[in-house]
């Protein structure tokens, strides 16, 4: 029987087609050790473990009153345009899609709690993508990188994880509103809540035991059993996709440019950052393909993200982003871009089952929403325990995203107790320059926009 590393080993054909050299010039298969059939399976494997998202989101930004349907086709184009310029330009097995977290923040907080119409919130995505590309550019992504605490860093992917926490426990009837303690446990009774629970367990152990999209077969876990338990209808699997037109081209930049938005365009553009350099560091490293320590290609990978995060406002979701779920495809053996266009041409495909997206309730997706949540609270490992200045300020930004049911709130937080904190304890010189111009944004925001 071969072991893994002998099954990555590349095939040796007596004489290259123009096809096989083709690919080989694009993706440099030989110089990774790889080969066509171990890149398609990588590709396959990261899909399955990441195609949640076509259900996940829809749902997400349906909340905010985005149309359904048209979020579902911009998902999959978003995540595929994403995913090829990754594969084609960087070179890289990393796929990307609409980001979870982002897409809360998008829908909870700026169009469900400021009030923003959703069109504006896309205008915001826009720009943060525009910034992005921006700093990527003129390579000062290190420096903003570098400038940020590394306990803030952590707490703010903890945070976003508490706040998904809230709610998907909130869409599966978990846990409710009380005028009396604020929140309450729900009626557990409910086959929502039930199937919800199951659905969770389900998504948690077959994730244990290295069973491949777990987080999928969770969630279509959940949906076939609400036609059985809770009234749930079929609408079929096939179809020729939904029209986009009813978000496509819809984002209002004038909107997002109004007064009171620099903080949301901010925490986009933040959380975007941390997100993008985190994943594609963290799995570039499990491929053993930093050099010391860095990547050659990661500004061309930034690049990526962020022409991913305009096309995507473009066409109708939240930011996209790379994937910490292409980790699975890379313990499967992929090494190059060929993976990363295997996953786009396979979201391409999932155009066509637009009535099985439409027939996923709420609650089959809050246990992967749950799920993720969980994952993200690891984050707060990395804090030093012992520096209170550290560590307040991580948790009282991981904590105000889901009490004030805002991500902006929890960065503002973090950062404005900080550079306070360093200050009043006679450390403000440990403090970055680009901590303390945050803060200051964000100080100015609150004094001048205490309606935000």
């Amino acid at each position: 029987m071969s072991t893994p590393e002998q099954a990555r080993q590349p095939s040796q054909p007596s004489a290259a087609s123009p096809s096989s050299s083709l690919v080989e010039r694009l993706f440099r298969l030989r110089e990774h050790n790889t080969d066509v059939r171990t890149e398609v399976l990588a590709g396959v494997t990261t899909f399955l473990t990441m195609a949640y998202i076509i259900f996940v989101n829809p749902s997400i930004l349906g909340d905010a009153g985005v149309p359904k349907d048209a979020v579902f086709v911009a998902t999959c184009l978003a995540a595929a345009i994403g995913t090829l310029i990754m594969g084609f330009y960087a070179n890289y097995p990393i796929a990307m899609a609409p980001g979870m977290g982002l897409n809360a923040y998008f829908a909870y907080t700026v169009v469900k709690g400021m009030g923003l119409p959703w069109q504006a919130a896309l205008g915001a995505v826009f720009i943060s993508g525009c910034l992005f590309l921006v700093v990527t550019l003129f390579r000062v992504r290190e420096a903003i990188v570098k400038g940020i605490p590394v306990a803030i860093r952590g707490a703010i992917t903890a945070g976003i994880g508490l706040f998904l926490a809230i709610i998907a426990l909130h869409s599966a009837g978990i846990i409710t509103g009380n005028p009396a303690t604020l929140v309450t446990i729900g009626d557990l009774h409910q086959p929502q809540a039930v199937l919800a629970i199951i659905g969770f367990l389900a998504i948690v152990a077959l994730d244990r035991l290295k069973v491949k999209g777990a987080i999928l077969i969770g969630i279509l876990l959940t949906t076939v059993l609400s036609f059985v338990f809770a009234g749930n209808r079929f609408h079929g699997v096939v179809s020729a996709p939904p029209s986009i037109s009813p978000t496509l081209f819809k984002l209002d930049i004038s909107g997002a440019l109004s007064i009171g938005i620099v903080n949301v365009v901010l925490v986009f553009f933040l959380v975007e950052l941390f997100d993008a350099t985190g994943t594609l560091m963290g799995v570039a490293n499990r491929a053993g393909l930093l050099k010391a320590g860095k990547m050659d290609r990661l500004n061309k990978a930034l690049m990526a993200d962020s022409t991913a995060i305009m096309a995507g406002s473009l066409l109708g979701t939240s930011s996209t982003t790379a994937y910490i779920e292409s980790a699975s495809g890379v313990q499967a053996g992929g090494r190059t871009g060929l993976t990363a266009v295997t996953v786009a041409v396979l979201f391409l495909a999932c155009l066509f089952i637009a009535p099985l997206a439409g027939t996923v309730p709420a609650y089959a997706t809050a246990p992967a929403l749950l799920y993720v949540s969980c994952l993200m609270l690891r984050e707060l490992v990395d804090i030093d325990w012992s520096d209170v200045t550290e560590v307040v300020p991580a948790v009282l930004t991981a904590l105000a995203m889901p009490f004030t049911y805002s991500v902006a709130n929890g960065v503002a937080f973090g950062f404005i107790s900080y550079a306070a904190l360093k200050l009043l304890t006679g450390r403000a010189r440990d403090v970055p320059v680009m901590a303390w111009i945050i803060a200051a944004v964000f100080l100015f925001k609150f004094y001048y926009l205490p309606g935000h």
